[in-house]
């Protein structure tokens, strides 16, 4: 076992971990396109999801200037509504700030609250500042601090995106814990001497069996009981 006083600050990790972006985006490309049905829908959303990985990676990459979520998302919605035939400004003008407007999972609000009595508590994220606040607003999220790449013009998982939540943390890494449901998000951390907990979702970066991550969950509550309990198990 390891005792909770390890562990200081919990950092979050915010799409896909505590909300359900993919669920979020399907059904704002359906209020756009109502004409289309769910294969259709499906189609355009990998159209939107590929567009922002792309150019994410193209910047980590160096071939592509730092922009923001904003910048990527109003493009992914023009090419979305090019494939679906959109051409109303405003329509397009909502669907490119559907990341503001994400569900969180059942489990989010009520596990951040309770890890909130006990932990100072920190989001991730690689959404810009603007679409952050709106999506923590929209979701219930609480944090005592949530934190965008775009402070350090980056993606995860680029070192100084972590070290950017290490610095806030205002502790040694090891003491400050990294929680996602994508493994790559997990490496990034861990490379910095952060410690790491995977918790499963429906959708996400799975690990695999090189992957030594320090803890493991088949759900949020696990690791929210656990931390609560004042100790946790290794996963």
């Amino acid at each position: 076992m390891t005792e909770i006083r390890d562990i200081e600050v919990v950092v979050f990790d915010v799409l896909g971990t505590l909300v359900d972006e993919s669920r979020g985006l399907r059904a704002a490309i359906r209020e756009a396109a109502p004409a289309c049905d769910a294969a259709a829908a499906d189609d355009l959303l990998t159209v939107w999801q590929q567009h922002c990985e792309l150019e994410q990676r193209r910047i980590r990459q160096g071939l592509r200037a730092y922009v923001n979520t904003e910048t990527i998302d109003a493009e992914a919605a023009r090419r979305v509504a090019g494939r679906a035939g959109l051409s109303d400004p405003a329509t397009i003008a909502r669907l490119a700030t559907a990341g503001r407007r994400l569900p969180p999972w059942p489990d989010s609000v009520a596990g951040l609250e309770r890890l909130a009595q006990r932990f100072p508590l920190v989001g991730l994220s690689n959404a810009d500042r603007t679409a952050l606040l709106h999506l923590n607003a929209h979701a219930g999220l609480r944090w005592h601090q949530a934190l965008s790449a775009e402070a350090v013009q980056a993606y995860k998982p680029a070192p100084e995106v972590y070290r950017l939540a290490v610095d806030a943390a205002g502790c040694p890494p090891e003491r400050v814990l990294m929680v996602a449901t994508h493994a790559w998000d997990l490496r990034g951390a861990q490379a910095v001497g952060m410690r790491t907990a995977y918790v499963e979702r429906p959708v996400g970066d799975p690990p695999t069996s090189a992957d030594a991550f320090d803890w493991r969950f088949d759900e949020l509550d696990g690791l929210v009981s656990s931390l609560t309990r004042g100790q946790v198990a290794s996963g």
